[in-house]
């Protein structure tokens, strides 16, 4: 069985392809090779060629998301009031399962509740670190991202370049230069 540090979720950066060929459940973009499922990520070493990286789904038990347990989500939409998630990891385990959440605008950020827009906060694509604080209701989790360590972790700019935190609550592409509004995570 494979250590639960290989455990990656999509749109991680796995390698770069002068060091790895990309295979199953991986994609190579711009020099680079990253997981297009929740796994395990696996080298298999070749004679005379590059180690392919791939990753594959466990046979194992699925997580399931409890109370006060860190996940990590995708944005799935937003909404005024909220942003609908689906979530991925539980703690470093990945979910086999489909698990949505919610996470409203109240539970955004810990100070200036009233000033939160969620539009500012999550875009559609955003991978989000958030901490579950109820089961809610039968369709969703209620997750909130109001810790300095919570929050976005990984994101598209508009011009389909990756997102650099920049402050708290700005991001910058790496394209072009452009700042977008984000509550970000604190990197752990």
């Amino acid at each position: 069985m494979a250590s639960v540090a290989n455990a990656v979720v999509p749109g991680q950066r796995l390698g770069h392809v002068q060091e790895y060929s990309a295979g199953p459940g991986t994609y190579s973009h711009q020099d680079f090779l990253y997981a297009s499922v929740v796994g395990i990520k696996k080298i298999i070493e070749a004679q005379g060629e590059l180690p392919t990286l791939t990753v594959q789904r466990e046979n194992s038990q699925s997580a399931m998301p409890e109370i006060d347990a860190i996940v990590t989500c995708k944005v799935v939409r937003v909404n005024p009031r909220f942003a609908a998630v689906n979530i991925m990891v539980v703690g470093e385990t990945p979910c086999k399962d489909d698990f949505q959440g919610i996470i409203r605008v109240q539970d955004v950020r810990a100070t200036e509740k009233d000033k939160v827009k969620i539009y500012n906060s999550f875009r559609p694509g955003d991978i989000v670190r958030a901490q579950v604080i109820s089961l809610g209701d039968a369709r969703s989790y209620y997750l909130s991202t109001a810790s300095n360590e919570l929050g976005v972790i990984f994101g598209t700019s508009v011009a389909g370049g990756s997102l650099v935190p920049i402050s708290w609550q700005e991001m910058q592409c790496t394209k072009t230069k452009a700042i977008e509004l984000r509550k970000c995570a604190k990197p752990m």
